[in-house]
């Protein structure tokens, strides 16, 4: 065989070992490597005050979550709690650096509510969705897959995939008990003026509404045929090398018959209760499978290129993805960190940050929520 075919082989070879050896993916049960700040040329000094910062920086909602929900939408017209709440913890975290954890605080195995970062967790079952051919494209009607009702209609009819994914609907109707119209209305205006709004068009207008979150599921519900907490599990969390901790609920009333099978429709986040209740280490286990592009361990969980779609900017929200955050310019852009990071957010403080330019996850859980920016500062030493 040609000399230089051999070498330019071996060298391949010694490539992609050396791309695929530079992360490091934490083996269920196992103790997590770690490393020392000055390994990967940072100030330990930052990361202890930054640690400081969070711990001096807690989430000043009650412990209570239950009490904090009903505190934290009071204003909401018929608001009220249907699925399961517990409570908190303290402030807990991790840092990643390519996978080596750098540092850690609080309790990192406690099982805690974690709100909206559900939505991402969401996304995800919608990405599989597609990578499994259930849906065939995200620009797709919903109504071409669900029937029953909820997508009928001049306005609702044109709502896509896309649409529910990025929060830019503005879907007409009643889900579990809860109206499109009450879920975080203008705070000025009477309950006439929110129900007898003109609609937007399906993708211009960007708004936060956990009844179209909860939409989004019952679809992919309906799509998969299969409890969305068993999709995850076997296509994600299972691989990842995730607890058996984590539970995802839905609510109370939320129960469907699924070809005879009653299954219970989850819900997106906390805001009514249920959502997605895990551990801060399995967060960090989930983010860092979004570091490295949807790979784990030589094999690719989730299409590289739906991870890149998901962090683009919508076209409604230049800060919103595929229910991620953007660090992009807008109204949540963080001027001083690279328009790279993407991250998801919950109530009360939960955040899994992204940083593919530096390698970076970080898991920070019960930090006052206006407080990020300056605890990544601290962090970065900025």
């Amino acid at each position: 065989m040609n000399t230089s075919i051999i070498s330019s082989f071996i060298i391949f070879l010694f490539l992609s070992f050396s791309v695929q050896a530079q992360y490091y993916f934490p083996k269920q049960n196992a103790d997590w490597t770690q490393k020392q700040a000055s390994e990967i040329g940072w100030d330990q000094n930052n990361i202890d005050k930054a640690i400081q910062f969070v711990n001096d920086n807690e989430y000043s909602g009650s412990k209570d979550l239950r009490q904090a929900i009903l505190k934290g939408f009071e204003y909401e017209p018929f608001h009220k709690i249907l699925g399961p709440t517990k409570k908190r913890g303290g402030p807990a975290g991790m840092i990643l650096h390519k996978g080596y954890l750098i540092a850690s605080w609080g309790d990192i195995e406690k099982v805690d509510m974690t709100f909206s970062v559900t939505k991402s967790y969401l996304s995800t079952v919608a990405g599989l969705a597609l990578q499994n051919n259930l849906i065939k494209d995200i620009n797709d009607p919903v109504g071409q897959h669900i029937w029953d009702g909820y997508f009928g209609g001049s306005h609702n009819s044109k709502i896509t995939w896309y649409h529910l994914l990025t929060q830019s609907s503005d879907w007409s109707g009643q889900l579990w008990g809860g109206y499109d119209w009450a879920d975080r209305p203008p705070k000025e205006g009477g309950i006439d003026d929110w129900k007898m709004r003109e609609f937007n068009e399906p993708g211009s207008v960007f708004e936060y509404n956990d009844v179209r979150v909860n939409l989004l599921a019952y679809s992919l519900l309906q799509v998969w045929r299969k409890p969305l907490p068993m999709v995850i599990k076997e296509k994600i969390l299972d691989p990842i090398g995730a607890s058996t901790t984590w539970r995802w609920y839905g609510y109370d009333n939320s129960w469907v018959n699924v070809d005879g099978v009653q299954m219970q429709s989850v819900s997106g986040g906390g805001h009514s209760g249920g959502g997605m209740f895990i551990s801060t280490k399995d967060q960090a286990r989930f983010g860092l499978l979004f570091l490295n592009n949807g790979e784990w361990e030589g094999t690719q969980l989730l299409d590289s290129s739906w991870i890149k779609k998901a962090t683009q900017p919508s076209l409604a929200n230049s800060n919103y993805g595929y229910m991620w955050w953007l660090n992009k310019p807008g109204d949540r852009h963080m001027e001083k960190f690279s328009e790279k990071i993407f991250y998801a957010a919950g109530f009360g403080g939960n955040y899994i940050v992204i940083d593919q330019e530096k390698d970076l996850v970080i898991v920070t859980r019960w930090l006052e929520p206006n407080k990020l920016e300056a605890f990544l500062e601290i962090l970065y030493g900025l």
